[in-house]
């Protein structure tokens, strides 16, 4: 059967409702049909006089709810991870902040760039800072090699890592994801990406001798990525003007759709390097988002920083619940805004707005437009019976004459057995807890550790401010550090009992690393691989072995097997459902960049990196 058979069998009676579901469900997660709601939507009731069913607008509400509208409502898509870098903005928060006041962030061109500023005189424009520094060692590169790679893909790929860490995918968490023939770190890769001024940069050094050629292609923000990180998904590269990003986002919710992976990353870059794109407006910036199917999602315990609900390309814009359009404002993020935030920033426009919706879906709050010169409480809009419901944000960056791509997004309102969780993990009874840190070299998890110990400490005295509203447990914390984040060379293991115990011992060991610190600070350097001396990697009885000790609160045999190499499985150990049951916000690895371009050109004003050691943000093998 069909999808044109399951219409007419159920305009003519002879199919329910929810037989017609299941069957388009079967056949569009093979390709076979569209979504359920649109097709359904094109056909009338069986008979005149027979009941509606019921308008199920949340996903929410559609698993409080069941039925047949239960299946096609959770074909939906959470986004648990989410990073970027913008105009005047290194990370997020900042971007938000931006995004608040309204702040202006254009300026003349960056002078300090190899080859001086891309624009001419008199033009002024929307940059980031810093696009020739990268950190080689972090992701187990040469300079050589680093030097060769367009910083387009090496700031998308600092940008992917920063998303997955963000989704607490970079550890066994991002193991266990598994595609349709069993292999892990199911991760798909689409990136939306349309300038190639690196190119043309190496082709004018060609003619004056410089013989070096970077890599050729867009392939390697998509390709050469997912090689770099070992995932094992789907990769690809998308062109398609200023709907780059948002093509890439479609491209991922079609793969996820088909089963073809467990979560995909997508997003968009766009810098500025030649001066044959030199023009008025002229914008840059990187974002990616992590997707996974909603259901799994909360099955998994990750963070929902908001629902996807749709994306469309062509056609008819999706629809937005009427209910939700009549009583609320529908936030509505176009090329249009986005110009005026970061510029005329080409293929990172779609991600710059769908990032710009999930900021205001999250905070409950409108950013400034033409329109609206002041940030303005965004009210959620009501259903019939006073009931609240999410928050809608639909996404359109394209311009008239580019490809017509809209995403429509909902805010996640989380259960109330959900919601009660977290409150009573840190009314639980203080215990000691194994807080695990690692990097790729000793620089890095110094740097990481004042990191940390910085982002904790403001919310630590009652003063986070523009961060997150509620700090994370200190269970829910450790739990986070040690499934989701990848288990490097460089390893510190702190026991601690509350958060200033914590901070106070991640001061001392950024303030003296080199010192042994008995029980309750220790570290470990695997540069020279694991210390297995029992041979305990790879036999069957380890898995229950390490899963008796867990158990048995045995922290001090746990931390010694960690830190001699041996692989734990954190995410089986202790698994929790439900939004943020695993993953919690926390602040990603820092980079240590330094200055590589083609020819080794000087590069005045950029920051000063570490060297340090070689390494790679993989985990090391036995």
């Amino acid at each position: 059967m069909d999808e044109r058979e399951v219409l007419t069998s159920f305009k003519g009676g002879s199919l329910e409702r929810g037989q017609a579901v299941r069957i388009l469900t079967t056949l569009m997660s093979v390709g076979v049909a569209a979504s359920v709601p649109a097709v359904l939507a094109r056909t009338a009731p069986p008979t005149a006089d027979a009941a509606p069913e019921p308008v199920v607008h949340t996903v929410r509400e559609a698993q409080e709810a069941g039925g047949a509208d239960a299946a096609s409502a959770t074909d939906r898509y959470a986004i648990v991870g989410i990073a970027g870098r913008y105009p005047l903005a290194a990370d997020l928060l900042a971007h938000w902040q931006n995004l608040r006041d309204g702040r202006d962030t254009s300026s003349t061109g960056p002078l300090h760039r190899p080859g001086g500023s891309p624009l001419e005189p008199g033009r002024r424009g929307h940059f980031l800072g810093e696009v020739a520094g990268f950190d080689a060692e972090f992701f187990g590169l040469t300079p050589a090699e680093a030097a060769l790679m367009d910083p387009q893909a090496r700031l998308f790929q600092e940008i992917v890592w920063e998303a997955l860490e963000d989704a607490g995918c970079t550890g066994s968490r991002l193991d266990s994801l598994t595609g349709p023939d069993g292999r892990p770190r199911a991760v798909g890769v689409f990136a939306g990406v349309g300038a190639a001024d690196y190119a043309l940069l190496a082709a004018e050094g060609w003619a004056r001798g410089c013989r070096e050629m970077p890599n050729s292609g867009h392939r390697d923000l998509a390709v050469g990525l997912a090689r770099r990180l070992r995932l094992s998904g789907p990769a690809q590269a998308v062109d398609s003007a200023d709907s780059s990003a948002l093509d890439a986002v479609h491209l991922a919710v079609g793969a996820l759709r088909r089963g073809e992976c467990a979560a995909a990353v997508a997003g968009g870059v766009e810098l500025l390097l030649h001066r044959s794109r030199s023009r008025d407006a002229a914008g840059e910036g990187v974002g990616a988002i992590v997707l996974k199917p909603f259901d799994r999602a909360l099955a998994d315990g990750d963070q929902v920083h908001a629902v996807l609900r749709e994306t469309v390309v062509g056609g008819p814009a999706p629809s937005v619940p009427a209910d939700a359009a009549g009583c609320a404002t529908v936030l509505r993020e176009t090329h249009e805004t986005t110009l005026r935030r970061i510029g005329d920033a080409g293929a990172a426009t779609g991600i710059e707005a769908l990032t710009a919706a999930v900021l205001q879906l999250r905070a409950g709050v409108l950013a400034p437009t033409g329109q609206r010169t002041a940030p303005a409480a965004w009210p959620r809009p009501l259903d019939a019976r006073g009931r609240e419901l999410p928050r809608t944000a639909v996404v359109e960056p394209a311009e008239a004459q580019g490809p017509g791509i809209t995403g429509v997004l909902e805010e996640y309102l989380p259960s109330g057995e959900s919601s009660a969780r977290p409150e009573q993990d840190r009314k639980a009874a203080a215990r000691d807890e194994l807080v695990l840190l690692s990097a790729p070299t000793p620089a890095h998890l110094t740097a990481f550790a004042a990191r940390l110990a910085d982002w904790l400490a403001p919310a630590a005295s009652g003063a986070r401010g523009d961060g997150p509203a509620a700090l994370p447990a200190l269970g829910e914390l450790a739990r986070a550090l040690r499934a989701g984040r990848a288990a490097l060379p460089f390893r510190l293991a702190l026991i601690v009992r509350d958060l200033p115990q914590l901070i106070a011992s991640l001061d001392e060991f950024v303030a003296d690393s080199a010192v042994a610190r008995g029980s309750r600070i220790r570290t470990a350097d695997l540069r020279g691989g694991a210390d297995d001396r029992y041979a305990l990697a790879g036999v069957p009885e380890t898995r229950d072995y390490v899963a008796a000790l867990w158990r048995g609160n045995r922290l001090e045999q746990v931390t010694r097997l960690w830190l001699s190499g041996l692989p734990i499985d954190w995410a089986a150990l202790e698994q929790r459902t439900g939004a943020g049951g695993m993953v919690v916000p926390l602040p990603p690895s820092v980079f240590l960049r330094r200055p590589m371009w083609l020819g080794g050109a000087p590069v005045t004003g950029a920051p000063k990196g570490s060297a340090g050691e070689a390494g790679a943000a993989t985990e090391p093998t036995g």
